[in-house]
């Protein structure tokens, strides 16, 4: 059980931080998830002494059920599908293309209300970590790992928190490695929330302030017309 994010974050931080790969990467590129993967990504990228960036995919919401999702994208427009799930939900091509076309619409907005119009990090041939606060089906970690191995990403570390061992071994497959604080033998029943004494949903001004304390430690870039000095030194 975690405190809170921050605690997680924490945590996690230090596992990465003991693994060969870390002692040879003097400086590791983090992207975390928003919006619950800002706080623990914060952590990690501090005690890695890394780099602090984003990737945004989102999940496709089941119409009538928007909690749920038959998938994930991201804003290079990577579609991952829940193939099994589609059929079972009976959902024609076109709907699913619809919302998928809307959900890249959503995370491009998100992309700039948290980086304003800095570029997108450089990964090509660079260990990139991608942390959440924790994983569901991971389909939505599996549609970010795609995109990045698309753009040519060096080694793909997942770190999260916790996580159901099904998702681990599905989000396994598409990383090089996988650290997962506490891995859950419980099956469908798993919630990320339920491995959190403290648990809320961040809001935009939260990651915000989050990304400005990365930034004011120099690991985030500049939002405005582009990346700041630590950027343009280190990519």
């Amino acid at each position: 059980m975690f405190r809170d994010r921050d605690d997680a974050g924490g945590r996690l931080g230090e596992a990465l931080k003991a693994r060969p790969w870390a002692r040879g990467d003097a400086r590791p590129l983090v992207l975390a998830v928003p919006r619950g993967g800002v706080p623990v990504g914060y952590h990690v990228a501090r005690a890695l002494g890394g780099r602090l960036d984003l990737v945004v995919p989102r999940k496709i919401q089941i119409p009538w059920e928007p909690e749920a999702g038959f998938g994930a994208v991201t804003s290079d427009g990577t579609v991952t599908l829940n193939e099994p799930l589609v059929a079972h939900l009976r959902l024609p091509r076109e709907e699913v293309r619809t919302l998928a076309a809307a959900t890249v619409e959503e995370v491009r907005r998100r992309e700039a209300v948290f980086r304003g119009a800095a570029p997108p990090p450089e990964v090509e041939g660079r260990t990139v970590v991608v942390v959440d606060d924790g994983l569901a089906s991971g389909f939505t970690m599996i549609a970010a790992l795609r995109s990045l191995r698309a753009r040519r990403a060096g080694t793909l570390i997942v770190g999260v928190p916790c996580a159901p061992k099904d998702s681990v071994v599905r989000v396994g497959a598409h990383a090089d490695e996988v650290e997962c604080l506490e891995v859950d033998e419980g099956g469908w029943s798993f919630a990320v929330a339920s491995h959190y004494e403290q648990w809320w949903d961040l809001t935009d001004d939260e990651v915000l302030a989050y990304l400005e304390r990365a930034r004011g430690e120099g690991m985030f870039p500049a939002s405005g017309r582009g990346p700041g000095p630590d950027v343009a030194n280190n990519d």
